[in-house]
């Protein structure tokens, strides 16, 4: 596949499901400086601590500090299990993560959308707001993490639309997992403001043993970007996705996930700067 000019295409690289804990100090960094060579932005889908302590979140600071390139996420479960998401948020965004809950950010002609999410299961399997009250409540929880999408979508202006969460929106991308367990791995609801918005591309993660893709019922493509999931399913690249957005056209609502490790090494803002210095065009 040709490489394209800086202007014209964004590369993000997606991961999830990192589990920081307080010994986990310079484990990633490798990983971490390869991405920034490689892409635009990294986007970051949730479970980014182990315990959800904010002592696990300035490790992770720590590491993600040195690097260059925009950074974008959302919390996981894990992120809430210690009652420090706050903090753990403002930790992340003092280190440049635009860290996402019903909120937007735009770079280059490509907007992000993102939350958290929420399980109660997929289709026909979806738990319903009948009977208890805790019943209703854990529905309700569902439902009103969709409807942050829902609000976080409609203020986006840009052609290209990406969603990042930590449930899965789909089946599919569980698929793998034990089925006792898909109730508890996401929820259906999520996949309607997707469908609503024709959204470009939607990132997950949670699922540790679910599927690396998948597709809503209106063929929009989703991707389960866990850690693990990642390195079962490609054992000769390393553990993150990378994609290309092309932004040229707004009718261009394709990303394209890119496998070829010969192409990687090089951001697509890196190769215009290489264009604009040999004598080429100034991309815009």
């Amino acid at each position: 596949m040709p490489l394209t000019a800086g202007g014209d295409v964004v590369r993000l690289a997606a991961l999830a499901d990192i589990h920081y804990s307080k010994s986990s100090q310079g484990s990633l960094q490798p990983l971490f400086n390869q991405i920034a060579e490689s892409a635009d932005v990294l986007v970051l889908c949730g479970d980014l601590t182990d315990y959800g302590l904010a002592e696990e979140a300035r490790v992770l600071a720590k590491d993600l500090a040195p690097i260059k390139i925009p950074m974008v996420g959302v919390l996981g479960n894990h992120d809430f299990e210690s009652s420090q998401e706050r903090d753990i948020s403002q930790i992340l965004t003092d280190v440049g993560v635009h860290m996402l809950d019903g909120d937007t950010w735009e770079f280059r002609g490509v907007g992000f959308a993102g939350v958290r999410g929420f399980c109660g299961g997929f289709g026909r399997g979806a738990l319903g707001p009948w009977g208890e009250k805790i019943i209703k409540d854990f529905v309700h929880e569902a439902v009103q993490e969709a409807l942050k999408l829902e609000s976080a979508l409609a203020r986006l202006k840009a052609d290209h639309r990406i969603v990042l969460m930590h449930y899965a929106p789909i089946r599919a991308t569980v698929e793998g997992e034990s089925p006792e367990i898909f109730p508890f791995l996401g929820s259906s609801r999520l996949e309607d403001p997707i469908s609503r918005f024709d959204v470009t591309a939607v990132f997950h993660g949670h699922a540790h043993k679910g599927a690396p893709e998948g597709k809503t019922q209106t063929g929009i493509p989703v991707y389960n970007v866990a850690h693990s999931v990642l390195r079962a399913s490609y054992p000769d690249r390393p553990p993150f996705r990378l994609f290309e957005v092309h932004t040229a056209s707004p009718q261009d609502q394709t990303v394209t996930p890119i496998g070829d490790r010969r192409q990687w090494g090089r951001r697509s803002t890196d190769r215009g700067d290489e264009r604009q210095n040999a004598g080429g065009s100034n991309p815009s």
